[in-house]
């Protein structure tokens, strides 16, 4: 199907973006009109603040897609009606998050910046060649970063390099193979890397845009996510040699309040003075929609020194409250100050999962005393003892499966972790994954689930009505037919 998509759609999204000076100012000014755009490089750079104004619009669906499926949180009083059924293992089409549409939002501004950003640099004579590159790397970057995520959560996903601006884009594509996408994603990462900046002028532009650092942690990332264990390897040690490291152990909170630690590698930054909140603090605190699950609970209250640091960081003993959105310290008690609540970032990478990432590769390598050097790099900073190396992949697969569940305690990590887990060596440990999801469900509905999860198309989220009655490119997931 053709697309019918004129340059007035064109207008009424970009209605939505801004060409301030500060790239976190993103409300719009009035009265655009076509021929006032692609015409100086401020335009460009407005499309472009646009992809990074729709991600800090999806906090609560990355804190959703990364934990409801897994076994770290559970629901509470108010949890929504879609979710409890994602968490009972009821997934249907008609769910809402099994809409797509935020992340292609994304890549929609992202191929707008990169169709229009060389015509831009031929009329704007201000518009520098390093500018340029920058500005495509950004693109780049999130674009490869939505599709990552879509693989993860859908597999099978329509993937185009193309904007819909003009009759000549197919609109309506076929999903392409996850394999694919990845190697596509990787090409123009790596394009990225060599053209993306390190400095944007001050430590929330730099922590807050695709800098080479991001990159190179997507890259890793994407290269964990395929087993292929070397190439991660050597994009975390390009990350090793910048100046990015660990926070000392008593400022372990900072990196969840005030936030942009040296620790941060790639956040979405958010500032309730701008009128630029997230909803984090108000899904885990003053909703209650979630609570942490019996199995957080007994992973972050163990006898072990340091949890009293992780522990009381990341949920409160009293009422299972989730602390890291909405604590103003580390302590389960100091409730964040009313103007801040909503200030807090959302963490896409940061230096310890980069640690984390680089011992399960060397793991996943038979090199585990290596490994578990980096593993003992996290535990010391939480003050807790290290550990001995096991003395197979297994084991320390476990190891540092249960590591990552303390250090990113409801950071949008976990379901993703036991995804990759249980793929690994075609599906070996699926046994492994579906023991720990079915833990939290009622006993008399363990087997129903078991069931459903022993198939792992059923792992990813179906492809939603609403899409597959407009695309009819597109078919089902062959797990969900039927439904």
């Amino acid at each position: 199907m053709i697309s019918k998509i004129k340059y007035s759609l064109l207008i009424s999204l970009l209605i939505l973006l801004s060409s301030c000076n500060d790239w976190l100012d993103l409300k719009p000014p009035d009265g655009l009109v076509q021929d006032e755009y692609w015409k100086s490089k401020e335009d460009v750079k407005a499309t472009l603040m646009g992809a990074y104004q729709q991600l800090a619009q999806m906090d609560e669906l990355f804190f959703q897609y990364g934990e409801v499926r897994a076994d770290m949180i559970d629901r509470d009083d108010n949890t929504p009606n879609d979710i409890q059924k994602i968490m009972d293992g009821n997934i249907y089409p008609e769910n809402s998050l099994s809409d797509w549409s935020g992340f292609y939002k994304i890549i929609n501004f992202c191929n707008l910046v990169l169709e229009f950003n060389p015509v831009v640099f031929e009329l704007d004579p201000t518009y520098s060649e390093i500018q340029k590159q920058g500005i495509e790397a950004e693109a780049l970057f999130l674009r490869s970063l939505s599709y990552f995520y879509l693989v993860r959560i859908f597999k099978n996903v329509p993937f185009s390099r193309e904007s819909t601006v003009s009759d000549s884009v197919n609109v309506y594509l076929p999903a392409s193979k996850d394999v694919d996408i990845l190697a596509a994603i990787k090409e123009d990462l790596i394009t990225a890397k060599e053209i993306a900046t390190d400095d944007y002028g001050s430590v929330e532009n730099n922590l807050g845009r695709a800098t080479k650092n991001a990159i190179n942690a997507l890259l890793a990332d994407i290269s964990l996510w395929n087993f292929e264990y070397e190439e991660c390897i050597t994009y975390i040690e390009e990350i090793e040699g910048s100046l990015v490291n660990l926070v000392i152990g008593p400022q372990w909170y900072t990196i969840f309040f005030p936030g942009n630690t040296l620790e941060g590698i790639f956040e979405v930054q958010f500032d309730e003075n701008r009128d630029q909140g997230n909803n984090l603090f108000s899904i885990t605190y003053s909703q209650d929609n979630y609570t942490a699950s019996q199995n957080a609970v007994e992973l972050l209250s163990r006898e072990e020194a340091g949890e009293i640091v992780r522990g009381d960081g990341s949920y409160r003993s009293t009422d299972l409250k989730i602390w890291k959105y909405c604590g103003a310290a580390g302590d389960a008690s100091s409730v964040r100050p009313s103007s801040e609540r909503s200030s807090g970032n959302w963490i896409i990478y940061r230096f310890a999962d980069i640690l984390l990432m680089k011992a399960e590769a060397l793991s996943q390598l038979g090199e585990y005393e290596e490994a578990i050097k980096y593993l003992n790099l996290i535990r010391t900073r939480a003050n807790m003892v290290k550990k001995s190396s096991p003395d197979n992949t297994d084991a320390f697969e476990d190891m540092i499966l249960e590591e990552r569940a303390k250090e990113f305690a409801f950071e949008g990590k976990r379901w993703f972790d036991l995804l990759r887990m249980g793929r690994r060596n075609n599906f070996a440990r699926k046994d492994k994954l579906i023991s720990i999801i079915v833990q939290k469900v009622p006993s008399n509905k363990r087997l129903v689930l078991v069931s459903k999860l022993s198939d792992p198309l059923g792992w990813y989220f179906p492809v939603s009505a609403d899409e597959l009655e407009h695309n009819k490119e597109l078919n089902q997931n062959p797990y969900y037919e039927g439904y």
